[in-house]
């Protein structure tokens, strides 16, 4: 009779389990809702993948040089596709089972606790550091079209952070990922408008008088260190790996019809986007300006003025729906952990006051440094190269086990040791290249 009733009892506890924790899901940013399609994955991703990073990359350019650049610039594109691939095949790849974030995916790999260790920081990186980029960016682009459309004005940069910010805490009260949906779409509109946009007034201006193409530093110390910056300016630019598997879970999936099919229709959709608006910038805008190029390519445009303004509203208003793709799982963790680890009431309140103080977080130490370039390069060095570039390959060898030496085996080991490359050297280029700002023109909250 004991065992009977401690059987009851079992059955009730693990029912009431199970139910919180529909409950804490139907609640959650990523999995509340199931019921997107391609369009609303393609928006996502170029949302998240055509960012900040395109207006750097000419600035790249001239630190790498005609030949390493375009090379780095294409190869990149290559190898995070594949690997952007292999996360979606990867989501489902446990019968009945979903990974709806990457840590759970990491998880499943490494183990409960190391999969958790390798993957959530290096997450964290990426989208907390997106955001931070992002909010300089949208202070400098409205900066840009304030002085542009009342010049002598001396409004410091970061009150303009500070109004991107206020705009941002209103947008990050929305649900969840398909309650952006509308954002997503504006966004990736403006992501793509911009970019045409950047390169085209470029070739309008024509190239400038005594374009020089040599390297942009004048020291051999300057041009090594300045080349390992550009790695991660160009690492940044590829940035979806990050949220990809966080976007395809807001897809229904079935044996017969699985998330996989209507997801890689979406990403080849946003990596087509990407490479009509990463190349064009790119190369154009080098070969325009040459090493004399700004570290954001709007920055070097001056005329004609409303075709600049228009291009920093389009980048406001991208960046307003980029910084709330990646601020989705970054806001899920924190829901999750303060629900599940210390025992909050999923409650608007909750969400409310969590959000806040993350954008208030952000908004702070984009004032705090607000060096475009320098941010670009030190977290798509360290932060990017991982999760993009050799992470899934790790994963895939370790899920997979593809034959050793063979070509699946080879061409990940290849994107490995490329990607480990990359996440040593950018970020050491990257921190010469803040410190000599610093030391040159930054004033404390400028």
């Amino acid at each position: 009779m004991d065992e009977v009733e401690r059987s009851s009892a079992d059955e009730k506890i693990s029912g009431e389990s199970s139910e919180k924790e529909k409950q804490l899901n139907d609640w959650l940013p990523i999995t509340s809702s199931r019921n997107a399609n391609w369009c609303s994955s393609a928006l996502h991703n170029v949302t998240a993948l055509v960012g900040a990073g395109v207006l750097g990359l000419p600035y790249a350019m001239s630190e790498l040089g005609w030949g390493p650049g375009v090379t780095i610039i294409v190869l990149s594109w290559i190898i995070t596709l594949y690997t952007l691939w292999q996360m979606v095949e990867m989501h489902e790849m446990v019968p009945g089972k979903r990974f709806d974030r990457y840590h759970e995916l990491g998880q499943h790999a490494f183990g409960e606790k190391l999969g958790l260790y390798i993957v959530v920081p290096q997450q964290l990186l990426v989208q907390v550091g997106s955001d931070i980029v992002y909010m300089v960016t949208g202070g400098k682009s409205l900066k840009k079209v304030f002085d542009l459309l009342f010049p002598g004005n001396d409004m410091k940069l970061s009150w303009f952070i500070t109004i991107f910010g206020a705009f941002q805490v209103l947008l990050s009260q929305l649900p969840n990922f398909n309650s952006i949906t509308g954002i997503s779409l504006l966004a990736a509109a403006m992501s793509i408008s911009y970019s045409f946009m950047a390169w085209i007034a470029s070739w309008h201006k024509g190239v400038v008088p005594d374009v020089r193409y040599e390297l942009k530093a004048s020291t051999s110390p300057g041009k090594v260190f300045g080349f390992l910056g550009a790695l991660g300016d160009v690492a940044f630019a590829y940035a979806g790996h990050s949220v990809v598997l966080e976007i395809q879970a807001t897809m229904p999936s079935s044996p017969e019809k699985p998330s996989k099919k209507p997801m890689m229709k979406g990403v080849l959709f946003a990596y087509a986007v990407v490479a009509a608006c990463y190349f064009p910038v790119a190369f154009v805008g080098y070969y325009v300006f040459g090493k004399s190029v700004e570290d954001n390519i709007l920055m070097s445009l001056e005329k004609p003025a409303w075709l600049i303004i228009t291009a920093n509203i389009f980048v406001v208003i991208h960046v307003c729906g980029s910084y709330q793709v990646f601020a989705m799982p970054v806001f899920d963790m924190m829901e999750t952990y303060l629900v599940k680890q210390m025992d909050f009431k999923p409650r608007l309140r909750l969400r409310f006051t969590t959000r806040f103080i993350y954008v208030v977080l952000t908004m702070f130490v984009g004032i705090l440094f607000p060096s475009f370039g320098g941010l670009l390069s030190f977290f798509g060095g360290f932060a990017f190269a991982p999760t993009s570039y050799f992470l899934p390959c790790i994963v895939w060898l370790k899920i997979c086990k593809p034959k050793r030496f063979g070509l699946s085996w080879f061409i990940n080991w290849i994107c490995i040791v490329l990607g480990v490359l990359l996440m040593t050297l950018a970020p050491i280029g990257a921190l010469r290249n803040i410190i000599v700002q610093f030391k040159t023109d930054y004033r404390f909250f400028s």
